[in-house]
C-alpha cells in the first residue's frame, strides 16, 4: 500500500466577529469547496464537473467534484480526496484578533493542488467563514490568515510552509507513509485502547445507524474507506483478509464508553440542501485482541471513518496521538 497523506494547518486571526457552530467541520468544508469553484471553476455552465471537457486538469474537478450534485461522485466513482478539520474550540463566538485553527488532510498525490488550495483559502480573508451575522449585514466573520503549517500527528513534527521570506510558499514536506503508521501502530497496546471522538462519527450497520459505539462496525466501515482511498489515490486495494479481521474486531469488547449521540444538520446554500450529519462523540475504551487491528486504527484517525468524513466526521485519534488543530 502505497497511500499518502499530508495534513495542513491554517492558522487564522479573526478580522471581525466570527460564529462558528459546535461541530463546524462543514462550515470550514463548504467555505474551502465554493472558494475553489467560485476562484478556480472555468466552466460553472457546465451541468456537472464529470460532463466538463476541463474534467482531466481542473483544482476544482480533482479535490471538489462535484460541486453541483452531492450525490453524485463522478464517473470513477471517486471519494473525495481530502477531509476538513474544524477548530476544536467551535460552538462560539471568536472576537476580533481572537486566534482560529483548522485543518486539511489531503491524499495520494495532489501536491500540484496545494497552491490553488492556499489561494482559495486566501479567499476566506474576503468572503468570510461560518453563521452570517447580523452585524455584519448578514454576511460571514472573516478572518485573515497568519500561518500555514504541515503537520504529522504521529510524531508531532510541524513546518511553516507560509508565510516565507518574501512571501513565497513552501510545499508540504512532512508526507505520512504507511511505514510511519505501521511504526506508530506497533508503540500502541495490544490489549487495549481509548478513542477520542472529536466530530460526529455516523456509522451505518445493517442498514441502522450505530448509536452504540463497538469496533466490528468501525473496523468494517474503516476497511471499505481505506481500500476505497487505496484504489483511488494509491497503489490498489487493499490486501487484507477482510472476514478474519472483522472476526477478531467480533471479540473486542468496550469496556468504558463515554460516547453521546448528537443531531447535526448540515446546510448548503449552494445546494439548497440539509444534510444529517450528527453522531457519536465523546470517548471509548475498548479491550481484546487488538494487535492486528491497530494499524487499521490510526489509519482511521488519519482518514476519518464514516459518513460525511470530508466535511470533518468521523475524526478520532488513540490516546497518546498529537492533537491539531
Amino acid at each position: 500500500m502505497r497511500l499518502t497523506v499530508h495534513h495542513l494547518i491554517f492558522t487564522a486571526t479573526a478580522a471581525t466577529p466570527v460564529a462558528l457552530a459546535e461541530q463546524s467541520g462543514p462550515a470550514v468544508r463548504g467555505a474551502i469547496a465554493n472558494a475553489l469553484w467560485d476562484r478556480f471553476c472555468a466552466n460553472k455552465a457546465a451541468l456537472t464537473c464529470a460532463g466538463c471537457p476541463l474534467y482531466s486538469r481542473c483544482p476544482v474537478a480533482a479535490l471538489v467534484a462535484p460541486m453541483r450534485s452531492e450525490d453524485e461522485k463522478g464517473s470513477e466513482q471517486r471519494p473525495r480526496p481530502y477531509v476538513a478539520r474544524p477548530p476544536r474550540d467551535g460552538g462560539r463566538r471568536f472576537q476580533p484578533g481572537e486566534t482560529i485553527r483548522f485543518g486539511l488532510t489531503l491524499f495520494g498525490q495532489v501536491e500540484a493542488f496545494f497552491p490553488f488550495i492556499i489561494m482559495a483559502v486566501r479567499e476566506l480573508e474576503r468572503d468570510g467563514i461560518g453563521m452570517k451575522l447580523a452585524e455584519l449585514g448578514n454576511r460571514r466573520g472573516r478572518i485573515a490568515i497568519q500561518k500555514i503549517e504541515a503537520h504529522n500527528p504521529l510524531g508531532g513534527i510541524r513546518q511553516t510552509l507560509y508565510p516565507l521570506p518574501g512571501g513565497q510558499v513552501d510545499f508540504p514536506g512532512l508526507p505520512i507513509t504507511p511505514t510511519a503508521v505501521r511504526a506508530y501502530a506497533a508503540q500502541l497496546p495490544t490489549d487495549h485502547i481509548t478513542l477520542t471522538l472529536h466530530t460526529p462519527m455516523r456509522l451505518i450497520d445493517q442498514d441502522r445507524l450505530v448509536k452504540q459505539i463497538a469496533m466490528r462496525p468501525l473496523i468494517q466501515r474503516l476497511m471499505r474507506r481505506l481500500d476505497d482511498l487505496c484504489r483511488a489515490y494509491g497503489d490498489g486495494p487493499l490486501e487484507l483478509d477482510f472476514r478474519g479481521l472483522l472476526a477478531i474486531a467480533d471479540q473486542v469488547v468496550t469496556t468504558a464508553d463515554h460516547t453521546r449521540w448528537i443531531d447535526v444538520v448540515s446546510v448548503s446554500a449552494r445546494q439548497q440542501r440539509r444534510t444529517p450529519v450528527g453522531g457519536l462523540i465523546g470517548s471509548a475504551t475498548f479491550s481484546g485482541p487488538l494487535e492486528t487491528l491497530r494499524e487499521l486504527i490510526v489509519w482511521g484517525s488519519l482518514i476519518h471513518v464514516g459518513r460525511n468524513a470530508v466535511k470533518g466526521d468521523g475524526w478520532y485519534t488513540p490516546e497518546g496521538m498529537a492533537v491539531l488543530p
